[in-house]
């Protein structure tokens, strides 16, 4: 068997030599890498002094071929009999000297052999931290050697598979009397590697040079050709591989792999673990806050802080705060103030005169004396009169393309009312900025229809503001029998509107007179920056009849109402009424009649209040004829 040592009279003859004698060809100190090595010495009665004595110069010349240090090798000593004593921890000293002078003073318990004990007491307590050792993840080797000469009087095997399965590698040193069967129960595989079992207490320094030498065997960690992914760790005559902290060795027992604590769904986070080597912490969504338990998560409430300045109401997103206007509102585009949403001027509510918003819907009105239709948006068309129309539109620069679209939306609302025909309502339209353009003229058009798809045909001229030469261009041509006006003898009305939104450029006073004097009603529109006192110079009297101002293009619709109320107007030529001249014949004859038959009731009337008939009023003299039921019977 290997390992038991049966040696020839020389060599029994050279180890009796003094260990001092020995330890000066031990060379130099075994530099082994950080160890954790205990002694455990058996100092039964069955050890005489001599042999005790023996024992204690193989510890010391032992400890002088190994490298001690706190951060080499760490070197303690229990001895057991009956009992167990630590002579030394292993954190106890840090120099050789000292542990020598420890051993040299031991003093034997001379007593029973419970080895069992001993072992017991090297796993619970001398190998613990408390006393000195290591702790476990440094991963530093734990070493026992075990010298006993006797049969142990206690159980081992069980303890000592114990110790071993804590990682505490044991070395079991048998010397003369000692049970061999005892020692392979103690000691760790191989055991042949393990176990040594020599003759006397004189051949015990041949154990201490083949220990020593396995002590000392190559660093293989040194050499560079481990393989191992992060740590070597250097044990006696071979090494293993070890990972860092967070990581776990691999199959190959080289490689190192992170531990990913997420895999295992034991994290107990609420949305996301974030696996970190050996830990793992937890993340929430965008939109969410880590809780105090560092695992659920909760919504952030950003309009929570205040800070959101939201004029209605504030939604908190996963992306942040959001403003929200309540019903019947709209967000500006501050995103955070709230405008009352006025329908009649985002949709096309199709009300013939005036919309009217009402939060989140619209009504339509008629002007006073007309009727709304069954479609809830037309009304009873201007029909009590016909008139000859020009409306003479600002295409200056400072309009603008965009207003000026709503400008020619503005004039197809005033269509709308009108009865358009060449018997009715005739109507041309005028663009002026620093020249004057007919866009058509008042003959052009018969139906409104067409009127108001030439008004969207016209092209913005832009430049200049000569309100001044369009009052002149109508004056001299737009009413003109030339350009589709009706003869003055027919007595329609002409009526001019102008629609401008600034100063003029050239004097007004001269033509806004002039188209007074010839008859034609005027109106003056103004938006913006258009000038008061120009307004009322181009308007007929009343001024506050005939004047109307809108701060911007996009609320001019509420003009409306009062522009139908005075360009329709209340009396005049009716429907269906046949124009024509009084100097005709047809003329002639009618207001002839008409004229006979008015004297002969009034000769009649005179005849009766003479004779006292039913008119006769006690004295009074008779009725003169009035006025009015004169002109009741003028042909119109």
């Amino acid at each position: 068997m290997r390992g038991l040592l049966c040696w020839p009279l020389p060599v029994l003859l050279f180890l009796l030599q003094p260990w001092e004698t020995l330890s000066q060809f031990a060379g130099p100190r075994c530099r082994t890498g950080p160890l954790d090595l205990v002694f455990v010495i058996d100092s039964s009665r069955s050890v005489r002094p001599f042999e005790f004595e023996t024992m204690r110069q193989f510890l010391v010349g032992l400890l002088r071929g190994l490298d001690v240090g706190p951060n080499a090798t760490r070197v303690g000593v229990i001895q057991y009999s009956s009992q167990v004593q630590s002579v030394f921890p292993l954190g106890a000293f840090s120099r050789r000297e000292d542990m020598e002078r420890a051993i040299r003073a031991l003093v034997p318990l001379a007593q029973g052999t419970m080895t069992g004990l001993a072992i017991q007491y090297a796993m619970n307590v001398a190998f613990s931290v408390a006393e000195g050792a290591r702790p476990p993840e440094a991963r530093v080797p734990r070493i026992a050697v075990i010298v006993t000469d006797g049969r142990p009087q206690d159980r081992v095997a069980e303890v000592a598979a114990q110790a071993r399965a804590r990682g505490i590698e044991i070395y079991a040193v048998g010397v003369q009397r000692a049970d061999v069967g005892s020692l392979r129960a103690m000691a760790s595989p191989p055991l042949d590697e393990h176990v040594f079992l020599v003759e006397s207490f004189n051949l015990i320094q041949e154990f201490g040079q083949q220990f020593r030498g396995r002590l000392c065997g190559k660093d293989l960690c040194a050499e560079g050709r481990h393989g191992c992914q992060h740590q070597c760790v250097s044990t006696p005559g071979t090494f293993r591989c070890a990972c860092n902290p967070g990581y776990q060795l691999a199959e190959d027992n080289k490689s190192c792999l992170a531990i990913d604590l997420c895999t295992g769904g034991t994290h107990g986070c609420e949305h996301h673990c974030i696996s970190s080597p050996g830990s793992y912490f937890c993340r929430c969504r965008a939109g969410f806050v880590l809780q105090q338990d560092q695992r659920s998560c909760r919504a952030i409430d950003h309009c929570g802080f205040g800070n959101h300045s939201c004029q209605h109401e504030c939604v908190s997103t996963f992306g942040g705060p959001r403003c929200r206007c309540r019903e019947g509102h709209d967000l500006l585009p501050d995103g955070r103030s709230c405008q009352a949403r006025d329908l009649c001027n985002g949709v096309d509510h199709g009300c013939e005169f005036q919309c009217v918003s009402e939060g989140l819907s619209y009504r339509c009105l008629c002007p006073e004396g007309q009727q709304l239709q069954a479609d809830g948006k037309s009304c009873n068309r201007c029909r009590e009169g016909h008139v000859d129309l020009v409306l003479l539109v600002d295409g200056s620069k400072s309009v603008r393309p965009q207003n000026f679209e709503l400008v020619k939306r503005f004039v197809n609302q005033i269509v709308d009312f009108l009865d358009v025909s060449p018997e009715g309502t005739r109507v041309g339209l005028v663009q002026f900025s620093s020249r004057v353009r007919t866009e058509f003229p008042l003959g052009r058009y018969g139906t409104a229809a067409e009127v108001k798809q030439a008004v969207l045909a016209v092209e913005y001229m832009e430049r200049g503001t000569m309100t001044g030469l369009a009052l002149r261009h109508m004056v001299e041509h737009s009413f003109s029998e030339a350009q589709g006006a009706r003869p003055r003898a027919l007595n329609v009305p002409r009526v001019g509107l102008v629609f401008t939104d600034g100063r003029s450029q050239d004097d007004i006073s001269v033509w806004a007179r002039r188209a007074k004097e010839e008859g034609i009603v005027m109106y003056a529109v103004g938006v913006g920056k258009a000038v008061e006192e120009e307004l009322r110079q181009i308007a007929s009297e009343p001024a506050e009849l005939h004047v109307s101002y809108s701060p911007d293009f996009g609320t001019m619709t509420h003009l409306l109402e009062n522009l139908r109320g005075s360009i329709c107007p209340e009396e005049g030529i009716g429907a269906g009424t046949e124009l024509r001249s009084l100097c005709e014949c047809e003329s002639l004859v009618e207001f002839q009649g008409r004229t006979l038959g008015a004297l002969e009731k009034l000769t009649q009337n005179h005849i009766l209040l003479r004779v006292g008939g039913p008119g006769w009023r006690g004295g009074v003299g008779p009725p003169r004829p009035s006025a009015a039921s004169l002109t009741a019977h003028w042909p119109s």
